[in-house]
């Protein structure tokens, strides 16, 4: 199962869900994603099932640009840092 990125845009917020693997193929548009968000970008990995390792850098980056994590599971949490 490949990542699902879904996009809830609110007026003084954007949320980015993600759900399944994240991997490789689907950071480029993630990074897309958040870059074109009107306001503060929260992203919710609560469906995440796992990422690789340019997954977890991805992530890393974003959360460093400002982006809130939310729904983080215990062992994503160890990977990130």
């Amino acid at each position: 199962m490949d990542c699902r990125i879904q996009v809830v845009q609110e007026q003084q917020q954007c949320t980015v869900r993600l759900a399944g693997r994240l991997n490789e193929v689907q950071v480029y548009e993630l990074f897309s994603v958040c870059a074109r968000a009107a306001g503060p970008v929260q992203i919710d990995l609560t469906d995440l099932l796992s990422a690789d390792v340019v997954g977890l850098d991805a992530l890393r980056r974003l959360r460093g640009d400002g982006a809130q994590l939310v729904g983080v599971a215990q062992y994503l949490r160890d990977w990130l840092g």
